[in-house]
Order: structure tokens, then sequence, then C-alpha cells
């Protein structure tokens, strides 16, 4: 048995639930980010790249991939306390760590889950996923994930078809296993995740 399949039908199961019509699981939401910015930043027609607009208050990782993706970060004002789901202006990129619930996908958007930690309502331990509609983000989000990879044994695999230099960022065997596991019996609404975060905007960390 390959076993992608059961990956891949982790996958379904949140196609299934969300509503998107394709769904890319990882080993956590930040690299999901950090994916969906790259691709993003390689549709670009512009420079210099976009500054890309976060709140202030959300989780520390956030920053980082934007700038691992080649953009700088800039904050706009927010709460000390994030709920559910924000955009990565100006792209169509939103971070869902918060939200998981039934029928959430909105046509267009890039959705960013995240499975990681015990306040999560997928709660794997660690692990993320990238919705969309886009039906060559999707393909390239497969191989980026997984070392430039198919799914296929790496022996047989003809890395000159639709070559990608890739990450590894697959979401392992065993999580995805247990996420249809646990989906099987799972709610049909949650509500929004809310959860304090420090203010990023006054580290000069992130605004180097």
């Amino acid at each position: 048995m390959n076993p992608h399949h059961i990956t891949k039908l982790f996958e379904s199961k949140l196609c299934e639930y969300t509503g998107a019509p394709y769904a890319v699981a990882l080993d956590n939401g930040s690299n999901a980010l950090f994916l969906a910015l790259e691709y993003w930043r390689r549709s670009l027609r512009v420079v210099p790249f976009p500054d890309i607009w976060i709140p202030s208050n959300t989780y520390p990782s956030v920053p980082c991939e934007i700038k691992h993706a080649g953009f700088r970060p800039k904050f706009y004002k927010s709460m000390s306390e994030l709920k559910g789901a924000y955009e990565l202006r100006p792209t169509n990129i939103w971070d869902c760590a918060l939200r998981f619930t039934s029928g959430m996908y909105l046509a267009g958007q890039t959705q960013c889950l995240s499975f990681t930690g015990p306040k999560k309502h997928l709660k794997l331990g660690k692990g993320g996923a990238i919705l969309t509609d886009d039906r060559a983000a999707y393909e390239w989000y497969k191989k980026a994930r997984f070392s430039g990879r198919s799914e296929c044994s790496y022996h047989e695999d003809d890395f000159d078809v639709d070559p990608v230099l890739g990450w590894n960022f697959y979401m392992p065997v065993e999580t995805a296993a247990r996420g249809l596991h646990m989906m099987s019996d799972f709610p049909r609404h949650n509500e929004d995740i809310r959860l304090p975060y420090p203010d990023l905007s006054k580290f000069k960390l992130y605004n180097k």
C-alpha cells in the first residue's frame, strides 16, 4: 500500500469539511504560510516587492515567514487578543491558525491552517495545511513541500517533469492517519479561537 494514500485521504477529508477544492497537508502552519508566500512572490511582476501588512499582535513565526519569503513585514495596530483569521495584505493569503470549521473556505483565498498545540480544534500535536482553489498552486505546493518529489518512491520519480526545488515540509503519514481518524467524528461547527499574543511591532528583529 502506498503510504501517501493516507495523506491524500486526509486531504480529501479537509476538502470535504472546509469546502476547499484542494488541500495540501504539511508538517506545521508556519511552513504553510511560507510556501503560500513563496508561491505568491513568484507570481509577482513588480519590483520592489510590496510590504506585507499583519496585525501587531500575532504569533511570532508570521513575520519570520514573511522575511524568509523575501518580503518585509509591516504592522497595523491590533488588539492584544487575536481571534479567528486575518489576511496578509495585500496578498490573498489568510492566516487561519485560529479557525477550523465546516464550510470555512472562501473562493479565491489561500487559507493556511494550523493543527499544532493544545488549543487548536484539530489537535494533532503538530501539523498544518494549505487550502486553495488554484490548481497550478496546488500542484506546486505538493512538490514544494516534499523535497521536489512526487508522491512515489524517489527511485521511481522523474525529477525533470515539472521540476521544483522543494523543502522538507511533508506531513508525517502517521500524523495524517491520526487526523483522518479524529475527523471521522468531528463537530460540524467550531467557534473561532481567541488567544493573546505579544505586540511584535516593537521588536527590532522584525523591523530591520
